[in-house]
């Protein structure tokens, strides 16, 4: 990159358009991705790490646990009148049960001791650092409006990436060092940028998965572009009964718990005469003998067991990463039970997963850092990489943009670009990724309509 912001020519020409697509695009971004990249530790550390509400707890395993309907009494024994709305089994014998308690206007997650049946965390259900940092990495704590923003700036972080790439690639003799190892005899902004461009690029692929996987989150192309045909078909479970309520709704105050291919797929409904196996005939249809039906078909560790949440509901047993239930993705199962006759009426598990909905299962735990200590360390690693790149690009313009000028400096545009290869490489971003083609759209437009021909603008710009 250039240290003037003279007006180029010749070969360079491709070169200062693509730096300032760069530019613009990190204009955006940049306080995106910072946001991003800390919330991004904070939910790493309460799911992986620390305990949002207290399932870590270390405990001495004794003799004899309290049996089921005992634990359910402990946990509802401060709020009188309330009803269960979720049971979550121990990860371990040296770990609490979780109850959800529901009361009429809000819920309530029991960390309760299954020994002695003491209540040893009390949290009210999203009330948590976790649910706080997740509502701003998804949408800024301002609903739609914010998920639109973050999932543009995860589009235009994917042009960043691409024009990142392009602009540090080896040229004018420069070797493949420049690329790979950052030059720490420089001095100034030559140290920066080389800073910025080596750890940039080795962060580049790594980028790439994390704005994908959480772009299958965004309301726009995860849920209306790509989740939309990759949803797994309930037509599968033997057309059983369906409800209207659909698997995205059991999700807890917001936070995703439900495996990303089943949250458009319609819930079974119970009072049929549909189903197979589960509970012996007769039997009565309790929390206690639900657990038991889990254990006896492969149910191991932390797994969660839902309500029926009203008369046509169901019994869901489920376990998978994305619920923090383990930390092999490939072992996804949900488990549907009618709740008048304790038959089972649909399963599904990663084997029945499409090939989308397999690559999202394994990159979400990748993104949440779900796979064990290994994953944790890598990722609160990438993280705070990514907020030194973004610092330092920060830096580079500061130490680039003359001084006490009230400019913003960007890179000048050249005429004459060669734009048959830059059409391509944006038509081709937009395909896949709509709104970062409709953002493209609306920059070039501003950028030739109104930078270029108002003089105020482009002497504050330039």
């Amino acid at each position: 990159m250039s240290d003037t912001n003279t007006t180029p020519s010749g070969g360079n020409k491709l070169y200062f358009a693509v730096w300032r697509w760069h530019f613009y695009a990190g204009l955006y971004v940049i306080p995106f991705l910072i946001m991003l990249a800390i919330t991004g530790i904070v939910m790493v550390w309460f799911t992986a790490v620390s305990s949002e509400y207290g399932d870590r707890i270390r405990l001495v395993p004794q003799a004899q646990m309290l049996s089921l309907p005992d634990q359910a009494k402990a946990a509802l024994a401060a709020y009188p009148g309330a009803k269960l709305g979720q049971y979550i089994a121990p990860r371990s014998a040296e770990n609490p049960a979780l109850f959800r308690v529901d009361l009429t206007d809000s819920q309530r997650m029991i960390a309760l001791d299954p020994y002695s049946g003491a209540v040893l965390r009390d949290t009210g259900n999203g009330a948590t650092w976790y649910a706080l940092a997740d509502d701003i990495h998804g949408t800024l704590l301002i609903g739609t409006t914010g998920d639109r923003l973050v999932e543009i700036a995860a589009s235009l972080g994917l042009l960043l990436v691409v024009t990142g790439i392009y602009l540090v690639w080896p040229r004018n003799g420069a070797g493949l060092r420049s690329l790979l190892v950052p030059n720490l005899r420089a001095k100034g902004r030559a140290l920066w940028k080389s800073l910025h461009g080596v750890l940039g690029f080795w962060i580049s692929l790594v980028l790439v998965f994390f704005l994908i996987s959480g772009l299958s989150w965004a309301g726009i192309w995860g849920g209306k572009y790509v989740q939309a045909w990759a949803t797994f078909p309930a037509a599968k479970w033997d057309n059983v009964p369906l409800s209207d309520a659909r698997h995205k709704d059991m999700d807890m105050t917001g936070e995703n718990t439900v495996p990303w291919t089943l949250e458009q797929t319609p819930m079974p409904m119970s009072g049929s005469d549909m189903g197979r196996d589960g509970l012996p005939m007769g039997m009565a249809v309790t929390l206690e003998n639900i657990v038991a039906l889990g254990r006896a078909i492969g149910f191991e560790g932390r797994f969660q067991v839902a309500f029926p949440a009203d008369e046509t509901g169901v019994w869901t047993l489920s376990q998978d990463s994305n619920s923090y239930d383990s930390s092999d993705p490939t072992a996804d199962r949900t488990v549907h039970i009618d709740q008048y006759t304790g038959k089972i009426l649909a399963q599904v598990g990663f084997a029945d997963y499409g090939l989308v909905a397999k690559s999202m299962a394994v990159g979400v735990a990748l993104h949440e850092g779900q796979l064990g200590l290994w994953n944790v360390v890598l990722n609160i690693g990438f993280c705070l990489i990514v907020v030194f790149v973004c610092a330092s690009g920060v830096v580079m313009w500061w130490k680039r943009r003359p001084a006490g000028a009230l400019r913003l400096a960007a890179p000048p545009l050249p005429a004459g670009v060669p734009l048959r290869g830059v059409a391509v490489i944006a038509a081709l971003l937009s395909l896949a990724f709509p709104v970062l083609g409709a953002v493209l759209l609306a920059v070039l437009a501003l950028d030739f309509l109104v930078v270029q021909n108002v003089p105020a603008v482009q002497r504050v710009l330039s």
